[in-house]
């Protein structure tokens, strides 16, 4: 397995995350010479202390309201980002966000290191990858638990009544993708032989095609690949959280896998009331995707063009849209860091305290 697994490995980068956030407040007073001024005098001292702005919810000063927020058009990493805009929710905060979505999740892991995208969402293997070669860079929300959306399917011609019928497949999976942690926890669980099993790199598109025409037996892939799969006939082996494998049915722990928003640590030290106003606004798209479901979907199908609206629906029902930073997403970040230190895709294993920060977040879902 980990000479197989070991073909696909996440681009390393080359930085360090060391995260501080200083928030000061400024209070001037203003000396009062005559008792007719008291009334003015209070007013411009309340408005110094408190930096109001009839847009900004928070009643924050704004450090900067312009804001590039970089993504991927999916529902698993950017339906919070793009519902937020849509909605108005960032320019409720007093900002005016540039979304730059790009097609695929890993191409946001060079424009972190480079430095271009000081704010961004991806996924919690890219942020271990960061730390891990010192790219300053920090997780400030999970989104979603996206482990359902992990998953491998089979080609309708190939019979599989246990879970050994995986053994002598042809895989198709893209170099560095996260299912892959799924795949090996489902290996090891089911004592599958994956040396016997061969592994083709390949893109989403060109693993629907190829398993069309039978040049794969399974794909291993991600939301909504998966289910452009399935309407094509394909059938569902399992995700990190659900399996359909004859006499292994039920659900699993095969991966705990989270969708993140994350910012550059020079950027977070710079701007933390910023920070704190982008969060406001992905918590009110987050509560939008969970109290208004058909709503959002609606949205998101217009986004995804591409996609039919029963997809959209099939897609989200598969990711739990929550910002709350929980145990799970602790142990499973640590579990996949731990892998990915034995397949030699990362120098080291960065402390989960390295690359997430959530005490901004703390004091935005206190509010």
């Amino acid at each position: 397995m980990k000479e197989f697994i070991g073909k696909f490995r996440d681009v390393q980068f080359n930085l360090f995350v060391l995260i501080s956030i200083g928030i000061i407040l400024l209070i001037a007073a203003c000396g009062i010479e005559e008792a007719s001024d008291d009334v003015e005098a209070d007013s411009s001292e309340e408005e110094e202390i408190t930096g109001e702005d009839e847009n900004n919810s928070g009643n924050e000063e704004l450090e900067v309201e312009e804001v590039t927020l970089y993504g991927v058009i999916d529902t698993q990493v950017s339906a919070q980002q793009m519902l937020a805009d849509e909605l108005g929710f960032f320019e409720e905060e007093g900002l005016t966000v540039e979304n730059n979505i790009v097609q695929s999740g890993p191409d946001i892991g060079p424009l972190i290191a480079s430095g271009d995208a000081q704010s961004s969402f991806e996924t919690t293997i890219t942020n271990i990858s960061l730390s891990a070669n010192n790219v300053p860079t920090v997780i400030v929300s999970p989104m979603a638990n996206v482990s359902g959306t992990q998953a491998v399917i089979a080609s309708p011609e190939m019979e599989i009544n246990s879970p050994k019928d995986i053994e002598g497949a042809t895989i198709g999976m893209v170099q560095g993708a996260g299912v892959s942690i799924a795949l090996h926890n489902m290996a090891e669980e089911l004592g599958v032989d994956m040396d016997t099993v061969d592994f083709i790199n390949m893109s989403p598109t060109d693993q629907i095609a190829a398993l069309d025409n039978g040049d794969i037996d399974i794909m291993a892939a991600w939301e909504p690949w998966i289910t452009i799969g399935l309407d094509q006939g394909a059938q569902f082996l399992f995700s990190g959280s659900t399996s359909e494998i004859p006499g292994a049915e039920g659900e699993v722990d095969w991966m705990q896998f989270y969708s993140t928003f994350q910012v550059t640590e020079e950027f977070l030290e710079d701007n933390p009331n910023t920070v704190k106003a982008m969060l406001r606004a992905l918590n009110k798209a987050t509560e939008f995707i969970n109290e208004n479901r058909d709503e959002a979907i609606d949205i998101m199908d217009e986004k995804l063009e591409n996609l039919p609206r029963e997809q959209v629906e099939e897609v989200m029902s598969r990711n739990v849209y929550s910002m709350e930073a929980t145990d799970d997403m602790q142990m499973g970040s640590e579990v996949i860091a731990e892998f990915m230190m034995e397949e030699d895709n990362i120098p080291r294993v960065p402390d989960y305290t390295e690359y997430t920060n959530f005490e901004l977040l703390e004091e935005v879902l206190a509010e």
